[in-house]
């Protein structure tokens, strides 16, 4: 059976397909090209992709995405479609779930969304669940360096806090809208934000959601 972070993937690689190697992506200073490389990256060179969380290792994480960048296009979508190495702990699929179902959707939406005629994708009811689920989970971490108080709000009234502080900001939308707004993609986010003006502004102006 079909899981979502499968759904994801493909999706993931038919859009890149469709849009091309150079197509701009919500991803500052990347191209279809450089996140397809990430994402193959990720998954298939592990003492690589560890630079994206620590620091002395971040040079290298560089030097062999830019390597696998200049692969052929074609072989990077096939290597998103056609999933991780055998020995990969991406084959377990409760490891899937739990690592690439945001991951997956976050990137297609990157492709998307920097497209200038996207429109919002309906999301059905047990994929925007799961998404919120995930979100619950990683709010605090992705919301710590706000400036002001952060909620979440989904219409059905369920809140998460981001981050403790005063004032308090809230942020309403459907949940893969505040996925994308918790992940740094603010200005591509269907989100409505409620506090006092200069909250929400100091909120505007921050680069500091996200990992």
């Amino acid at each position: 059976m079909s899981t979502h972070a499968k759904r994801e993937r493909l999706l993931l690689a038919d859009l890149l397909e469709a849009a091309g190697p150079d197509a701009p992506t919500l991803c500052e200073g990347w191209r279809t090209r450089d996140l397809a490389a990430h994402v193959v990256v990720r998954e298939r060179r592990p003492d690589a992709a560890a630079g994206s969380l620590v620091p002395a290792l971040k040079e290298r994480q560089d030097r062999v995405q830019a390597e696998f960048a200049d692969k052929p296009y074609e072989e990077l979508i096939r290597l998103i479609r056609t999933g991780p190495p055998k020995f990969s702990p991406f084959t377990i699929k409760q490891v899937d779930e739990g690592a690439n179902v945001v991951e997956f959707y976050v990137h297609a939406e990157d492709v998307r969304r920097a497209q200038p005629d996207w429109s919002a994708r309906e999301l059905d009811p047990v994929f925007a669940d799961a998404l919120w689920s995930r979100l619950e989970r990683m709010a605090r971490l992705l919301g710590r360096k706000a400036p002001v108080g952060l909620v979440l709000r989904r219409p059905n009234g369920q809140t998460a806090v981001a981050h403790r502080g005063t004032p308090v900001v809230t942020a309403s939308g459907e949940p893969g809208e505040l996925v994308m707004y918790l992940y740094g993609r603010q200005a591509a986010a269907k989100v409505a934000l409620d506090g006092e003006p200069e909250a929400i502004e100091r909120l505007r102006e921050t680069k500091q959601l996200g990992i």
